[in-house]
């Protein structure tokens, strides 16, 4: 066992250097010197929540933070490292948010219409899209201090911009954002983690990767908590005066993808990290005992390139894998049949759950497609040929033809659908006569009037598809993570106990291992948002918990001949 027995006896007990000594054997055992190492505040996790924590605990005062992943290097920051870098965030209008980004001319300035998203927009956003269960404390925390936040981590280097290319349309001259969400951060994931280990240097916060945190228990003669970790099949244990988990969710872990959200999802793809199979959720709950919480048959998924390796994300491509053009277009799936309402909401309200409807489709995939009026307002970074495969065509049925050489097993109802669809928007459109397509708004073109209505609607954007040439591609589910995880308290995001309902102490829990805020869907950006705001409050708890520990333990230790304390269970 890693730990030390009551029997072992320290007897020599200097920094980093400890022998350890055994009176029944009357031997000495090893030498801990590179085995036992004392921090303040312990952070199991490399993406977004975990360096918020780390960076927010050594600014409160930790003198000794340490960062540790699993993964090598080489991935580092978790699932953040994937994203587009997205922050949703209450603001009061473009003049709030000018001040922290770094992509504004004066002169561009004067052409953007940005409206305040004020925090009874953002929490309706939440309510609405989460189904009304959201933790009501988790959620009134997530919008209150999003604002604060952001600017928080703008202060500490993250490098913020407006999201022109994701959440801006240029209309009748005026670039026009949409959906609540305007900011992202330079490089988008990349550029984040690169911002974030920055800071943490500056910091002093240490970080040791290919290290994983195996056990957690406590101290039973000072409380602290005692990790132990495997670093290259070596085991090793860390004393702390507080830990945060931030480790991820289990997207990565086709088993509990099967157990918990159910059958097929064993098949989807993953967008980021290899490394996220719950291993420190499952260790949370059998060794620290913590309430399991949220929706478990839950996770953010999205249209995602079916032609991508199916385990991992690229660290090149990385989010560009996501095929979020679909409100502009239709999809189809292999039987050629349409099965979501594309425009039904802003592409932020419903591409974190149109992944699983792709799943639930035959083959687990489907084409989306557009024609010659509505290519030219994709997003190139998804659909430039150099990342995605073109199913390119003059007329619908060589499309139909090339979509069946990729797996379309009926053409003759892809080309029914398309026709239908045409007809119900001419329909509408006849008689709407002065109705405008606006793709900033939801502006009210749909495939359905009182001459002819589809079983299943296009409720705003539906133009024809009829001129050539034709666009497809093929698509599949992309998993990105799950959202049952651990309840805490929403005032510092410390642990809660199972059994008694009370925190667990010096235990707290940010991220994807959060459960509770979420629910079968999200907003998009909310996600490096809640990171960022619960990491910060777990970081200044947890720096406040170590300090407090500290000065109880100050003199409390003999120099020689100390007596070593069975670790005990939380």
């Amino acid at each position: 066992m890693w730990y030390i027995r009551s029997s072992l006896q320290i007897l020599t007990n200097l920094p980093n250097t400890a022998v350890l000594y055994s009176p029944l054997l009357d031997e000495t055992i090893f030498d801990m010197s590179a085995f036992l190492e004392e921090v303040d505040v312990l952070v199991v996790g490399s993406g977004n929540a975990g360096f918020a924590s780390a960076i927010s605990a050594a600014q409160s005062g930790a003198d000794r933070v340490l960062l540790i992943d699993k993964c090598p290097e080489e991935w580092a920051g978790g699932n953040t490292y994937f994203t587009a870098g997205a922050y949703r965030t209450a603001h009061g209008g473009l003049q709030d948010l000018l001040p922290i980004v770094n992509n504004v001319t004066r002169e561009q300035a004067q052409k953007i219409d940005l409206a305040p998203y004020a925090p009874e927009g953002f929490m309706a956003d939440l309510q609405k899209t989460c189904m009304g269960r959201s933790d009501p404390e988790l959620a009134k925390a997530l919008v209150a201090d999003s604002n604060s936040a952001v600017k928080w981590l703008a202060s500490e280097g993250i490098r913020f911009q407006l999201s022109f290319n994701r959440q801006a349309y240029e209309v009748d001259g005026r670039i026009k954002f949409w959906g609540g969400l305007s900011l992202k951060t330079q490089d988008g994931g990349k550029g984040l983690i690169d911002d974030y280990r920055a800071a943490a240097k500056r910091h002093g916060v240490r970080v040791a990767w290919s290290t994983t945190l195996s056990g957690i228990q406590t101290d039973a003669v000072d409380g602290s908590l005692v990790a132990s970790v495997k670093t290259n099949a070596q085991e090793s244990v860390i004393k702390a005066g507080a830990i945060v988990l931030a480790a991820g969710g289990f997207e990565s872990n086709a088993r509990m993808r099967s157990q918990f959200l159910g059958p097929g999802w064993d098949l989807a793809m993953v967008r980021g990290t290899p490394y996220n199979t719950g291993d420190v959720l499952e260790l949370g709950i059998q060794q620290l005992g913590a309430q399991p919480v949220g929706n478990w048959s839950g996770c953010h998924s999205v249209a995602w390139d079916a032609t991508a390796n199916p385990n991992t994300g690229d660290r090149v491509a990385s989010n560009e894998f996501t095929k979020s053009g679909y409100p502009l277009g239709l999809m189809i799936n292999v039987d050629g049949r349409r099965f979501v309402d594309e425009g039904i909401d802003m592409r932020n309200y419903t591409y974190a759950k149109f992944g699983r409807a792709i799943l639930q489709q035959p083959e687990q995939s489907a084409f989306q497609v557009w024609d010659s009026r509505t290519k030219p307002w994709l997003r190139p970074e998804e659909y430039r040929e150099e990342r995605v495969e073109h199913i390119s065509a003059d007329t619908l049925e060589e499309l139909a033809e090339k979509c069946a050489s990729r797996g379309l097993q009926n053409r003759e109802a892809f080309l029914r659908t398309l026709r239908e669809y045409n007809e119900a928007v001419y329909a509408h459109r006849r008689e709407n006569p002065s109705a405008k397509w606006d793709p900033a708004i939801k502006d009210g073109l749909s495939t359905q009037s009182s001459a002819k209505q589809l079983a299943l609607a296009k409720s705003n954007w539906a133009l024809p598809l009829d001129q050539g040439p034709y666009l497809a591609i093929k698509v599949t589910c992309g998993i990105t993570f799950t959202f049952g995880g651990l309840k805490v308290d929403a005032r510092n995001a410390q642990m809660i106990a199972s059994a008694t309902g009370q925190p667990i102490p010096g235990v707290y829990c940010v991220g994807e291992m959060m459960g509770g805020l979420f629910y079968s869907n999200y907003p998009g950006g909310s996600g490096l948002t809640s990171g960022a705001v619960f990491g910060r409050r777990a970081g200044k708890a947890a720096a406040a918990t170590a300090k407090m520990r500290k000065s109880k333990s100050q003199g409390q230790r003999e120099p020689q001949q100390t007596q070593v304390a069975v670790a005990s269970r939380l």
